[in-house]
């Protein structure tokens, strides 16, 4: 079978498992459509928390972001492990002893404000939307290239499914589901890792391949048999393409630390982490349930920099200096682009131009083209080509030398295809993306149709409603969530790693110093917690507005206001929250009584019972 009928096959296979279990699950109550009726085991929760966790951002794009990036990737990498740990440790116990499923539930109760639900029910949607607008970008870009459709098509194909055990099973369908898609997507990420890992350093594990020597069949064929370290060779690759050394970063101290604490402190902000907490009887399985996801989380995480370094070492040695057509000259001639090259040039992820006229693919740094990528005509129409049969691009090329734009998200998937693994494994890879992406994009579906149908219909504009209206509507808004969603996977604001960033950096400055006060503070107030919202999320907003959408051009960090980038601008936005939260909090009325007893209450974990459904 060749690679779409595998890919058709698996990923047909997982599809009906996914929709299957949402169908044999599926929601009764509000309390099960909500957090999965509170019954989950923490093995599971930990599974379903894990695949929660690891989005497409996780699985597809960040071993793309470290593969381009080098060690400045790590930043990534670094905060979102770290966030975990700090939600798990600092901020689930907590607020799963507080006892409210969703983020707005607890800011409203916690500060007896209808207006502060109603700040978060903003914030949540607006946080949920930009970060499902990512997943939506990689079920986009899986499609497009393993089942040969449109982007488009391919987003409308993972919105259905979606849909299907979304608006159906509710938390109780996606928990399981997503059990099913974390098996799907850490096989899918591990395999063909630890392929690689042989062929190119003789070891089963990818990372110690990671700092070890390159050896078997590819690690021979890109050094010639000399023994050299993955790292060094890596290294000396970029230095002799004028790239920056693989293993140094160029970015300031400053934003990397931005970055890193952007995505921490958004990590411990994001409502559809947080109420999978709620989703286990006691807050002791919510500890054992957390320590299980980061465990599962682990293997990924720790994986991602191995596969970010072999998928660079092999695009580099199979496309620099190669002829994009098959010649007929020496034998000794270098072999042309292999198949994989010209399969994901059709997706419109990959484009070539050759600006010297020799026919032969130098790949160097800085952009190729200028402006957005955009083709002439479509990847079937001979009149599109070019003289060596690549697709013509319609933009204009750069000034530079580099003839060669890749897209950062095709890294893994193309990974197995570049290093010539089993069509099955290619397969395999395809799934884990999808099984990915339609995780995450569930439980931030949820957090929507939850927003939308419990914290401002049930409890701030139609309290009498009854539970099955109240489970119609969560329904209901979770259908046009998906609609809303579709639309913004077809036209993202950026690549799926970037998208997701801005989604923690608007969690930073708008949920985290909100839910941390509210925890360990009894003198935070409702008027502090919500100016300081309004204000952090707001200035993060306008910042990721102003550079990706107002003023693209002017994206550089020269005019970065302290050469903070737009990804790292949430550290800033979580600044500005405590300082308006606090001298205000200081300046008005305390909270009462019952609330202050309530914040003192909460941080003893004695006398925990379960999780009520208000």
């Amino acid at each position: 079978m060749d690679v779409q009928t595998w890919t058709f096959a698996i990923v047909g296979l997982t599809f009906a498992l996914y929709i299957g279990i949402a169908l044999r699950t599926r929601a009764g109550s509000t309390k099960d459509f909500y957090v999965a009726g509170g019954g989950v085991p923490p093995l599971a929760n930990g599974m379903a928390t894990a695949a929660d966790w690891m989005s497409a951002a996780s699985f597809i794009s960040m071993a793309g972001l470290i593969s381009f990036m080098g060690y400045d990737g790590s930043v990534y990498l670094m905060g979102w492990t770290g966030g975990y740990v700090l939600l798990a440790l600092l901020l689930a116990p907590y607020l799963r002893k507080f006892g409210r499923f969703t983020v707005p539930d607890f800011v409203g109760d916690r500060y007896a404000s209808s207006a502060a639900r109603l700040v978060a029910v903003v914030c949540a949607i607006f946080v949920s939307f930009t970060y499902v607008a990512g997943q939506m970008r990689g079920v986009g870009v899986v499609f497009g290239r393993f089942l040969e459709v449109e982007v488009q098509t391919g987003v409308v194909i993972g919105m259905a499914i979606v849909l299907v055990y979304a608006v159906l099973g509710g938390m109780k369908g996606i928990t399981y589901t997503q059990v099913a898609q974390f098996c799907v997507l850490i096989f899918a990420f591990m395999v063909p890792a630890v392929f690689i890992a042989i062929l190119m350093t003789g070891t089963v594990i990818p990372q110690i391949g990671f700092g070890g020597e390159l050896q078997g069949a590819l690690g021979d064929a890109i050094t010639g048999g000399e023994r050299v370290s993955l790292l060094a060779k890596l290294d000396g690759l970029h230095e002799e393409l004028g790239f920056a050394p693989y293993t140094s970063g160029a970015k300031s101290v400053i934003d990397v630390f931005c970055i890193t604490m952007a995505l921490m402190v958004g990590t411990a902000g994001l409502p559809h982490v947080i109420v999978r907490f709620y989703t286990v009887p006691r807050v002791r399985d919510a500890r054992v349930s957390a320590g299980w996801a980061l465990l599962f989380i682990a293997i990924l995480y720790t994986s991602a920099p191995a596969v970010a370094a072999f998928a660079r070492t092999n695009l580099i040695a199979a496309v620099e200096g190669a002829p994009y057509a098959a010649t007929a000259e020496a034998a000794d001639e270098r072999a042309a682009v292999p198949p994989w090259f010209k399969n994901w040039e059709d997706t419109g992820l990959i484009a070539w131009i050759d600006k010297d006229g020799d026919g032969r693919i130098r790949y160097r740094s800085g952009p190729a083209f200028d402006g957005k990528l955009s083709y002439l005509t479509g990847p079937d129409d001979p009149s599109g080509r070019g003289s060596s049969g690549e697709r013509l691009v319609g933009n204009a090329p750069s000034a530079g030398d580099n003839e060669l734009y890749i897209d950062k998200d095709i890294m893994v998937l193309a990974n197995p295809e570049i290093a010539a693994l089993p069509d099955w494994v290619i397969a395999l890879v395809a799934a884990g993306g999808l099984a990915a992406a339609l995780s995450t994009a569930a439980g931030l579906l949820l957090v929507i149709s939850t927003a939308v149908s419990h914290d401002l219909l049930k409890r701030t504009l139609a309290p009498g409603i009854s539970d099955r209206r109240e489970l119609l509507a969560a329904r209901l808004s979770a259908t046009a969530a998906v609609i809303a969603a579709g639309y913004l996977g077809i036209h993202p604001p950026g690549f799926v790693g970037e998208v997701v960033a801005f989604a923690f950096g608007l969690a930073a400055s708008s949920f985290f110093p909100a839910i941390l006060m509210g925890i360990f503070s009894r003198r935070m107030n409702k008027y502090g917690a919500v100016a300081g919202m309004v204000c952090g999320m707001g200035f993060t907003a306008a910042y990721i507005v102003y550079f990706k959408f107002v003023a693209p051009d002017a994206n550089t960090v020269e005019n970065w206001w302290l050469g903070i980038s737009p990804e790292g601008i949430g550290t800033l936005g979580m600044i500005i929250n405590f300082a308006v939260a606090i001298p205000i909090a200081m300046l008005t009325p305390p909270p009462d009584k019952a609330v202050q007893a309530l914040v003192s209450d909460i941080r003893v974990p004695a006398g925990a019972g379960e999780a009520s459904a208000h």
